[in-house]
């Protein structure tokens, strides 16, 4: 079992606002969408098929945590992930939910077939 780390007031916040900044789905959608490259916000507009404003709302929030980064190009402002934990992160929140689900459907189907033998 890993060792967990005794944390002030001061860093559970940070910690909690990170994961605030990441539970708003829009902002994990543009993210994922995001990935390894980079995309101007009429592109991210496409691609999530959020609104302008909404996206650029997302970007700026994203941009002050410091989660994604900006290059302008001209008239265009160009948006790249920068902090590539988040993926990490949201991997090990899905490998974790796929297991919590997978034993729920287990525990489901064993329930069904308690009821019903003939069930499949």
């Amino acid at each position: 079992m890993k060792k967990r780390k005794d944390l002030n007031d001061a860093a559970l916040e940070m910690i909690a606002n990170r994961f605030k900044l990441l539970s708003e789905p829009t902002r994990l959608k543009i993210l994922h969408t995001l990935g390894d490259r980079e995309m101007n916000v009429s592109e991210l507009v496409a691609a999530t098929g959020a609104n302008q404003a909404n996206v650029s709302k997302h970007l700026g929030i994203l941009y002050d945590a410091g989660v994604v980064t900006r290059r302008k190009d001209g008239l265009t402002v160009n948006y790249r992930v920068a902090d590539e934990t988040i993926f990490e992160l949201c991997d090990v929140v899905c490998s974790r939910l796929k297991t919590h689900f997978d034993l729920r459907r287990l525990s489901l189907n064993q329930l069904l077939q308690d009821i019903d033998p003939a069930a499949e």
